[in-house]
């Protein structure tokens, strides 16, 4: 089952980026731009593993909502434009996982998403694309039901690249989170590890390389 967040944000713009990366990567969500219509929805449906709360919301604002989402055992990250520390503070100190000022980039909030989901205990560990399927914590990979053998650094490239599914991963990031360093100019790694990755699980089609970017593994 996949995951599932709830998004109570007044800003459409924002909500309508935040929703659409959710959609990509494949979590589960629902959307309210008034507080205390999140709040009164809670009642029939509070399936979820997190909710991102901006503070300043009509209705009831952020900080009234979170004592909702305590009755239902739901995390919660702010994401807020104020700025100032005693926000922050009260926000954390009430209980908040997490805390982000906008604007923030997607990628950053998808990091941070994932993160609270996993110290939660909550983060679904299987992803799938096509007839591949990838569990996380085992790290064990099948291919139509057929376990396929990959390099451990294979297997992370595969991974973030799963986690990020229809967006673009930089080379960058790539380096940073699997390799563990900066980006100095060498990209020779991560492409040897993508053309691995491409004939080991056919994925020649679906790992585009994005000119000037990086990759992005697709499935529309």
């Amino acid at each position: 089952m996949k995951n599932r967040i709830l998004i109570v944000e007044d800003d459409h713009a924002i909500s309508d980026a935040v929703a659409l990366n959710m959609q990509f990567v494949g979590y589960g969500y629902a959307v309210f731009d008034d507080g205390k219509k999140a709040a009164d929805s809670l009642a029939d449906d509070h399936a979820f593993d997190l909710a991102l709360l901006d503070i300043m919301l009509p209705g009831i604002d952020g900080f009234e909502l979170f004592s909702y989402m305590e009755k239902y055992n739901i995390p919660v990250i702010y994401m807020t434009a104020k700025t100032d520390s005693a926000s922050e503070i009260k926000g954390l100190m009430d209980g908040a996982e997490d805390y982000i000022v906008k604007p923030f980039d997607v990628l950053t909030l998808m990091v941070r998403i994932e993160k609270v989901l996993k110290r939660t205990g909550r983060l679904n560990t299987v992803y799938r694309v096509r007839d591949i399927e990838v569990n996380s914590e085992t790290r064990v990979v099948t291919k139509a039901g057929e376990e396929v053998e990959l390099q451990p650094l294979e297997f992370d490239v595969l991974l973030t690249l799963l986690k990020n599914k229809n967006l673009t991963v930089s080379r960058e990031q790539l380096l940073s989170d699997v390799w563990g360093y900066e980006y100095a100019g060498e990209t020779r790694a991560v492409d040897m590890k993508i053309s691995n990755l491409r004939k080991k699980l056919n994925l020649g089609d679906a790992i585009r390389a994005i000119p000037k970017l990086g990759y992005r593994l697709e499935e529309r």
